[in-house]
């Protein structure tokens, strides 16, 4: 039997960090050094007609932190760590792309479903539309650590927020008004919580607090040209895959006010034999997610080049 039919070629998916991950001076060393990542900044300058660029490689960290900057940075830092990745070994075509929250859109254009320069303005008006309703509607967001989903679902019908985030085992981000996130905190660490911890964040993301949204994305979306994607998209709010592009569209829409099922999202790859997971961004949060997700995968990062360059497939 030939070594080809013995040993099956091992299935990869791309994975796209979303807000958090954001660091000054982050994508300035692709700039520098690649060409191709030196283009996807200048397209996006041109794109906002401002220096998003700047902001990431100088700051000031307040400024880039808001999340009306925040997305579209880390769309363009983490389009710019895809085309170092096709640098390295054009060979690596993955089975499947998903992105965290606005990652998400970094898996569209990933999977050649939407333009860059389009994706850039999409994310800039998803922040600025969810910073508005941030200000309209306040509210926070808290990471649980130590309860299970459970647990997590039981604090939050007593205190009205909602589960925003299933991260991995043990790791639950809760969303809703300040109010809801002061009483679910304390709740959680009443009942058993190793921790919990605030984020700093504009708004209460994933949760009815944001439907002001939805309306003005809708107009957003209709206005850019949306293709079939190349690559399967497994979707935030099912963690299965979408393949159409009113499947995309509905997804884009759903996963402004609903949960984000990143471990049921890692554990559905891992099941249809996903073995290689690449985070493909600044920082390295999903590659941790991932390790205590799919045990038996290989984790890789952008942040350490040497295995991907090594994988032939």
């Amino acid at each position: 039997m030939a070594e080809s039919e013995t040993k099956p070629i091992p299935k990869i998916a791309y994975v796209f960090p979303g807000q958090g991950s954001q660091a000054i001076g982050m994508g300035f060393d692709l700039y520098q050094s690649s060409p191709q990542a030196r283009q996807v900044f200048e397209e996006a300058d041109q794109a906002l007609q401002f220096p998003l660029s700047r902001l990431c490689f100088e700051g000031p960290e307040e400024e880039l932190r808001e999340t009306i900057n925040a997305q579209p940075a880390l769309l363009t830092v983490s389009i710019a760590y895809l085309k170092i990745t096709s640098e390295l070994n054009g060979t690596i075509k993955p089975a499947f792309v998903a992105g965290h929250s606005v990652g998400e859109y970094t898996a569209l254009v990933a999977a050649n479903a939407l333009a860059f320069a389009d994706a850039v303005r999409l994310v800039r008006e998803r922040g600025r539309l969810m910073q508005e309703a941030g200000t309209s509607k306040p509210g926070g967001m808290a990471a649980v650590i130590g309860l299970d989903e459970a647990s997590v679902e039981e604090i939050c019908l007593e205190t009205g927020a909602q589960i925003a985030n299933i991260n991995c085992s043990g790791q639950i981000v809760v969303s809703g008004t300040r109010e809801a996130i002061a009483r679910s905190m304390d709740l959680a660490q009443a009942r058993g919580a190793v921790g919990v911890v605030p984020l700093e964040v504009s708004g209460a993301f994933h949760s009815a607090l944001m439907q002001p949204t939805v309306e003005g994305m809708a107009q957003a979306i209709s206005r850019v040209n949306l293709c079939p994607p190349e690559v399967p998209i497994v979707a935030n709010s099912t963690a299965k895959p979408v393949t159409t592009v009113d499947e995309v569209k509905e997804e884009l829409l759903q996963q402004l006010c609903h949960c984000v099922q990143w471990q049921p999202s890692v554990e559905y790859m891992a099941g249809v034999g996903v073995s290689i997971f690449i985070e493909i961004g600044p920082g390295i949060v999903l590659s941790k997610l991932i390790k205590r997700i799919a045990k038996n995968a290989q984790v890789l990062n952008m942040n350490d080049l040497e295995p991907i360059k090594a994988i032939r497939l």
